[in-house]
């Protein structure tokens, strides 16, 4: 009879765990791995009035070396954000863009942050070396903690999102999907540029 009663309370948990996780299809989605939460669609930007923008985002990780980061170490920058994966095909084909957009910019003191959401380190690191990559990423596949810092009004729906932070580490806008070019994130970057000015 205890047995039994412990069986179905363990059902009843399981279930009710299933229903919660079922109806969050982006929990869902990262949650399962399956490579299959990217879009190659390119939507136009979210932009956020410096009026309009939540508290900072705050998190911390390690990177594909092992090395601790946080959102902290870029607070007064202006900071892109790219939540990629190395199997997603819409990542590979903006990740030229990127580094275009990383060599124009870094002078000029913005800095620039890949999101893994997927890969073990070893796999960012070959991404890296092959698409050339020079900004590190943070490895949130097994904590989930930059998602999580990002989650709400304007999280990041599909992969690859790409984000501009303001100086005070808050969202400034968002694009989902493959940047087709870098014009759009080149003119997000140029305003929040002059905004910090």
């Amino acid at each position: 009879m205890r047995r039994a009663a412990v069986v179905a309370l363990s059902v009843a948990a399981t279930l009710l765990l299933a229903g919660c996780t079922s109806t969050d299809k982006l929990a869902v989605d990262y949650g399962s791995g399956a490579g299959t939460s990217y879009t190659d669609d390119s939507g136009a930007p979210v932009i956020v009035k410096a009026s309009d923008r939540a508290k900072a985002i705050t998190f911390t990780s390690k990177d594909e070396t092992g090395a601790a980061v946080s959102m902290a170490d870029y607070l007064g920058k202006v900071v892109v954000v790219n939540f990629w994966y190395a199997g997603c095909a819409p990542c590979r084909a903006e990740a030229p863009i990127l580094n275009t957009l990383h060599a124009k910019y870094a002078p000029q003191g913005v800095a620039f942050l890949g999101v893994n959401t997927v890969d073990q380190a070893a796999t960012a690191r070959s991404f890296e070396q092959q698409y050339k990559v020079q900004y590190p990423s943070a490895m949130d596949v097994d904590s989930g903690s930059v998602r999580i810092a990002f989650a709400g009004a304007i999280a990041p729906t599909a992969t690859p999102t790409t984000y501009v932070i303001d100086t005070k580490g808050r969202i400034a806008a968002r694009i989902v999907g493959q940047l087709e070019s870098a014009s759009i994130l080149n003119t997000l970057l140029s305003d929040a540029l002059a905004e910090s000015k």
